[in-house]
């Protein structure tokens, strides 16, 4: 069971403490770190990137990414695509990646989105599996990357 999560801004104060998440490294061929996830965030501006912490108490335990909001066009899907999504390795198994979906579902719902998606890739130890125990299915397409789009309806989600 996971102390109640809390999506926190990221600035110079906390910076080096998130970056400090890691996942596991035999997870960090399907998960940019949190540093790429920074770099990725600047590169590309025009995917409207919305990041936060993910604390439980006072200590990050993971980290997530959204294009927020965003108008589709090549190279971007949404409006609003998981871009990241990821749990420290000595944090995971408690359940923090549910909690953290379901806070992000929350604010999606706030903000009137209809659904949410992320891409995985298809490979042993891919995220995949947690992902669709959520309730994302495939949506049959494939990026250019050859990671499969999973969608979560979220007006069919509690």
């Amino acid at each position: 069971m996971t102390d109640r999560i809390r999506l926190v801004e990221i600035t110079d104060a906390n910076r080096d403490a998130v970056i400090a998440v890691r996942v596991r490294p035999d997870q960090e061929q399907f998960v940019a770190s949190v540093e790429r996830s920074f770099q990725h965030a600047e590169q590309y501006p025009d995917a409207k990137p919305w990041y936060r912490a993910v604390y439980a108490g006072d200590e990050p335990v993971g980290f997530v990414m959204l294009s927020w909001n965003l108008v589709p066009k090549p190279g971007f899907r949404g409006p609003y695509f998981l871009w990241r999504l990821l749990v420290g390795a000595e944090h995971q198994g408690r359940g923090y990646g549910t909690a953290i979906l379901d806070e992000v579902v929350r604010l999606l719902r706030a903000d009137g989105a209809e659904e949410l998606l992320t891409s995985c890739v298809p490979d042993d130890g891919t995220p995949e599996p947690f992902y669709r125990g959520y309730g994302f299915v495939p949506t049959g397409e494939v990026d250019e990357d050859g990671e499969i789009i999973l969608k979560l309806d979220l007006r069919s989600r509690p």
